[in-house]
């Protein structure tokens, strides 16, 4: 029996909708999964811990760990570890990435040889130059290592043996700069190639180059000729003193502390058979500036007791002198022992009753500025024995001089 036409019509609707809704149904059943697969795998990382993998002595060892630290990972997996060992990362690194690899270096005898010099250390490291240093000894970069097997473990007691080859110092001059240089090679030829230093056409090389390296040797290589040098020189600094009336002669105090300053200057020096017969300053750049120094000093002085004769008298000079001395001293100094005529000795300072240096009378009068009888000794002793055989003699060229 033929159906009707509506309900053929109603099947038919609903057939084209399973076929649009079926693919929707499956496709969100496929996200709820993966969501649900995804959810459940990051659970299941976070509860299981972090993926360690241990390299230690060629083996490879993986394990999970919920540890805190790499330490707690080599203690849970039954690693012990030498005190001198070493773990990079190190035990006590935190654990808060998911894996990690671990490396173990187990500490073993080295034999370094340095020259005649045989050490034997234990250390965990793996290169020359971190052995060397492990061991407190100095390398230079001229110098070479070898490490290798050792050749005799029963008597060298280790399996590594660290051979370190000196390089050998020499005085190298290097246009005017001179300095103590490390070098592998064998003869003075070598060494300048070994260094890239290509001679000019009027560069001079002293000794020759087959002259054989030795740690006595000093190597000069010049320029002849006209030539221009920059060097740096220090800048000293100028000293303010000031004078305090309260202060005892002899105080001294560095109230600012001077710095030196620097520049760069550049000469033009003239060499003649590798020596500088003659160096002009041609230009000079100041690079830091000096800083003056402040000192303050005591001039306070403290004078024995009695008049210029007592003062004579007890230097021991002849009462008969007594007037060519004071005609003397009151002009030099106005019996102050402390005078101080800056600009005289030749532009040095003259000091003291009689007026001389300050290195002969600080010399021999040690309290010079409060000491008036110990400058007459002094002065009298120059005078009679050294000047001019007499204080009379001594009056008569000054007062034909007006010095003395």
């Amino acid at each position: 029996m033929k159906k009707p036409i509506i309900q053929l019509a109603s099947k038919f609707t609903k057939s084209i909708g399973v076929i649009f809704v079926l693919p929707i149904f499956l496709l969100a059943v496929i996200i709820v999964t993966m969501t649900s697969t995804t959810h459940a795998g990051n659970n299941n990382q976070s509860q299981s811990g972090h993926l360690i993998t241990i390299h230690d002595r060629g083996i490879e060892k993986v394990v999970v760990s919920k540890a805190e630290t790499i330490g707690d990972v080599l203690k849970e997996s039954g690693i012990s570890m030498d005190v001198k060992d070493v773990v990079e990362p190190a035990i006590t690194e935190k654990l808060v990435a998911s894996d990690y690899q671990v490396n173990i270096y187990r500490a073993r005898p080295v034999v370094i040889v340095d020259g005649n010099i045989k050490t034997k250390i234990v250390t965990p490291y793996q290169t020359a130059t971190q052995i060397v240093k492990s061991a407190g000894i100095k390398l230079y970069d001229e110098d070479k290592t070898d490490l290798e097997l050792a050749d005799n473990i029963i008597a060298d007691g280790a399996s590594l043996k660290l051979t370190i080859n000196r390089a050998k110092p020499f005085t190298f001059n290097l246009y005017g700069n001179t300095t103590t240089v490390r070098t592998q090679a064998d003869t003075v030829g070598e060494m300048l190639s070994e260094k890239g230093i290509k001679l000019g056409k009027d560069d001079r090389i002293s000794p020759s180059a087959d002259t054989k390296i030795t740690s006595e040797l000093t190597v000069k290589l010049w320029r002849e000729g006209k030539q221009t040098i920059v060097v740096e020189e220090e800048v000293g600094f100028e000293t303010e003193t000031i004078q305090d009336g309260d202060k005892k002669v002899g105080y001294r105090e560095i109230r600012t502390v001077g710095e030196k300053g620097s520049r760069t200057v550049t000469y033009e020096v003239l060499i003649e058979n590798g020596q500088e017969v003659s160096r002009t300053e041609i230009a000079s750049l100041t690079t830091k500036e000096s800083k003056e120094q402040v000192e303050v000093i005591g001039i306070k002085v403290t004078l024995p007791a009695g008049s210029h004769t007592d003062w004579m008298a007890a230097a021991g000079i002849s009462e008969g002198d007594y007037g060519y001395v004071d005609y003397i001293i009151t002009r030099e100094s106005h019996w102050n022992p402390g005078a101080i005529n800056s600009t005289g000795c030749g532009g040095n300072g003259c000091y003291g009753l009689g007026q001389t240096n300050l290195k002969s009378l600080s010399g021999a009068c040690p309290s010079w500025q409060s000491d008036p009888v110990c400058q007459l000794r002094y002065f009298s002793s120059y005078a009679v024995n050294h000047g001019y055989g007499s204080w009379n003699a001594a009056y008569n060229f000054w007062v034909n001089h007006g010095w003395w």
